[in-house]
């Protein structure tokens, strides 16, 4: 079981990561710092990989895919795999997108996956993603506050707390300044600020992928300290958690290695964290789980260690996805929402997320997998199930399982105010999924 002070820990540094990422590009950026710092070596997939043992990652855009490769490794061994996402629902900025009425400054953007609208409203907010200059080079941007989008007056509008209703277009545009929109130009706000000493000529920016991020800092509370409230844990608080899991990982292979010897690791799977872009708005991108990424690993480590056609299928046949994505704890005002004899709360551990229609691709075998691995790590899990009246959400745990036929059971993080613009969990939980996908690493399945 965790400590207190290990889940404490686990916390802060979370929230350090949801800081430092405001985009789906700065999370992949913050773990690969993270990654580098702990002697995994960064990959180039247009570059030939050498074979054999040792820690790797990749990015592609928004995605990572980190693995490390045990001593012993050889052309049917598995895959142990932590899927999860980098991106949460926001707004996406436009074309054209310097905007503005009546003295005011706006900009225009476009609803990325499935908000609460209203809990964006009267906040202080940035822009953050990356430029990409003509010439091919990128540059990742964040201006900190800069938007908001104002909430009307309730004297003009007496009606709004019987019912409030916002139209993306005319209602969802924030205000970032006063002044003519003819005057100024945001793409030139977001060249200035790139990271300190870049210099970026907002005139030679040929793309941009900029969304909205809120800004205030996460934060503990609670009568307890029990609470953990931040923007974007769905689902930064899994990739977090494999990130850590990992990274924790690698250094006690390195250890059992150095301590037993090479051959010591020789039933040992390959250990994978998949942390894809786009899951919000249906993962069908090159970069999301709908994508080739993560089969484009698979096929190479295994071409790295010998395999054939055939062997690699047996690889794949002895792997094992587990599909980390926040999950629904009951909410003690609208408990009628909810499975009736299945409520999940706060820090009661993860959650085994299953669903008949597969929604969920949890099955039997997946969730006595997960069953043994939370009680070998001394945590405790809770069932989700959707009420049969409520529509159930999906994951990219259907789709991986479906592209490469890997068994996959689906997990998650506890949380109220899922798609809110700040989330809210149990300071235990992470850190619980954390250990549990560590165990999984190094277990042979």
């Amino acid at each position: 079981m965790p400590s207190p002070s290990a889940a404490a820990d686990h916390i802060q540094d979370l929230a350090a990561y949801v800081s430092a990422s405001p985009s789906s590009f700065h999370a992949v950026h913050e773990a690969a710092r993270r990654l580098d710092k702990a002697g995994f070596t960064g990959l180039d997939e247009r570059e030939p990989w050498s074979g054999g043992a040792g820690s790797f990652y990749l990015i592609r855009d928004g995605a990572l895919i980190a693995w490390v490769v045990p001593h012993g490794a050889g052309p049917t061994t598995g895959f142990n795999i932590l899927g999860a996402h980098t991106d949460s629902p926001s707004f996406k900025l436009k074309p054209k997108p310097t905007t503005g009425a009546f003295g005011w400054l706006q900009a225009g953007v476009e609803v990325y996956g499935g908000p609460l609208l209203n809990s964006w409203l009267d906040r202080e907010l940035q822009l953050a993603g990356r430029l990409v200059m003509l010439d091919g080079t990128q540059h990742l941007t964040a201006t900190g506050p800069l938007l908001r989008f104002p909430q009307l007056a309730i004297h003009l509008d007496r009606a709004v707390n019987d019912g409030l209703t916002l139209d993306k277009q005319r209602h969802m545009n924030p205000v970032w300044g006063l002044g003519n929109p003819a005057d100024v130009d945001l793409l030139g706000v977001l060249a200035s600020h790139v990271p300190a000493g870049v210099s970026v000529n907002a005139a030679e920016i040929g793309g941009y992928d900029v969304v909205i991020a809120d800004t205030q800092a996460p934060a503990v509370f609670g009568a307890n300290s029990e609470f953990f409230a931040s923007g974007r844990l769905d689902n930064l608080s899994a990739t977090h958690a494999g990130l850590a899991a990992l990274i924790a990982h690698a250094s006690f292979a390195a250890e059992s290695d150095a301590g037993s010897g090479a051959g010591s690791a020789a039933a040992a799977p390959v250990a994978v964290l998949a942390a894809f872009d786009h899951e919000e708005i249906g993962s069908n991108s090159r970069s999301g789980a709908c994508g080739p990424i993560l089969e484009d690993v698979l096929v190479r480590v295994s071409d790295g260690l010998g395999a054939t056609v055939s062997q690699r299928r047996q690889a794949l046949a002895a792997s094992f996805c587990v599909s980390a994505d926040a999950g629904h704890a009951v909410h003690p005002n609208y408990a009628e929402r909810h499975d009736p004899a299945n409520h999940p709360v706060l820090n009661g551990g993860p959650l085994l997320k299953i669903n008949a229609n597969q929604r969920y691709a949890t099955d039997a075998p997946g969730a006595a997998l997960w069953a043994r691995l939370c009680a070998d790590s001394g945590v405790p899990y809770q069932e989700f199930v959707s009420n049969n009246v409520m529509p159930c959400g999906s994951t990219i745990g259907p789709l991986t399982a479906t592209r490469l036929g890997i068994r996959t059971v689906d997990v998650g993080v506890p949380l109220l105010s899922m798609h809110s613009a700040r989330e809210l969990c149990g300071v235990e939980d992470p850190r619980r999924l954390a250990a549990v996908t560590e165990l999984f690493f190094r277990t042979a399945v």
